[in-house]
């Protein structure tokens, strides 16, 4: 039986070294980790998870609540927690809460107890995954943060300054030229798709359009209404149409850009297109389209780093919030 002893002595380190590339893999050289693990693999060393997390107290263990594994979003964002975390020795669990399911809340309430119950080590949140029940962070007794608009100050979240982007989105709009746009936008009980609409609203507004050249229907988030929305305004505004759509998100846009194309209008030359999101997935659609957000992979990315700022110790300070701010990307579509 392979042992950590043979491990160390097959390296030519201690076996405080090893435990320290197994368990604690920031706190040794790069050198003497790849040496450790050559030496983990030439003898095929699998460490005992069960002995490893009496000794430290710890799992290494993650976990992660989305609310939708069907979104693109969410993939991306996993992947890249998923990466960040396995490049300091830490596995990641992932629980869907299936929020456009309608089964979120028992789904909350189950996960929870399993993360409890299994003594992880951190969790990290995807914005809609507790949607309406928000108040369990506050029973949450390991280090977490949530991805979005956190309505209390329960643990560490991240958001991204959504009206802001969508005020500079408005902006961009009447400096082409549109002075009748309308927009889809996501349903009234997310905070984050009102702020989206409120924003690009108010760019307009102040642009100096008038409020009822700025038409709005809501949406759902999902992409059968972004064909919905197309439908509305199709059988609504057919005599008045505007001469700019903007989208509240990137599924809604997939939808509503299909049924453009089924009714025959063409983007940009018969309207512009713009929408909310920034998926690496939205570089393969033709037109390049307008957008503003900020990429899955960077609120991943800074969501983690402060996940493991509270693991490591330097930072043990009450819970914090960090504002991203959206880029505006001009593109052909509008």
């Amino acid at each position: 039986m392979t042992t950590i002893s043979k491990v160390a002595e097959r390296a030519g380190v201690s076996r405080t070294t090893v435990s320290h590339v197994l368990n604690h893999a920031d706190r040794v050289s790069p050198h003497l980790r790849e040496r450790v693990m050559q030496a983990v693999a030439e003898l095929g060393y699998f460490p005992n998870p069960q002995a490893q997390s009496l000794r430290t107290g710890r799992t290494n263990m993650v976990a992660m609540l989305i609310p939708d594994i069907r979104n693109p979003f969410y993939p991306e964002l996993v992947k890249t927690v998923q990466t960040d975390l396995e490049a300091v020795g830490l596995d990641t669990l992932i629980f869907n809460t299936d929020v456009p399911g309608g089964h979120s809340q028992e789904h909350v309430y189950e996960y929870l107890r399993q993360i409890r119950n299994k003594r992880v080590d951190g969790l990290i949140i995807g914005d809609f995954a507790l949607h309406g029940m928000h108040d369990a962070l506050l029973s949450i007794d390991i280090p977490t943060v949530f991805i979005g608009k956190l309505p209390n100050q329960a643990v560490d979240s991240l958001r991204v300054d959504d009206e802001s982007a969508c005020y500079d989105m408005g902006k961009y709009l009447a400096e082409r030229g549109h002075r009748r746009v309308a927009q889809i936008t996501g349903p009234h009980f997310f905070s984050e798709a009102m702020d989206r609409a409120r924003g690009l609203r108010n760019g307009l507004l102040d642009s100096g359009l008038a409020p009822d050249d700025i038409l709005e229907w809501e949406g759902t988030f999902l992409a059968p209404s972004g064909i919905e929305g197309i439908d509305w305004l199709l059988e609504t505004h057919k005599q008045a149409m505007p001469t700019a759509l903007f989208f509240g998100n990137h599924l809604m846009t997939l939808g509503g850009i299909a049924r453009l194309f089924d009714h025959g209008i063409r983007i940009p030359e018969d309207l512009a297109v713009a929408v909310y999101g920034d998926q690496p997935q939205m570089n393969y659609i033709r037109p390049h389209l307008t957008r503003a957000g900020v990429q899955p992979a960077l609120q991943a990315n800074m969501a983690t780093q402060m996940l493991l700022e509270r693991l490591n110790g330097t930072y043990s300070g009450p819970p914090r919030t960090k504002v991203l701010t959206g880029s505006l990307q001009k593109m052909d579509s509008a």
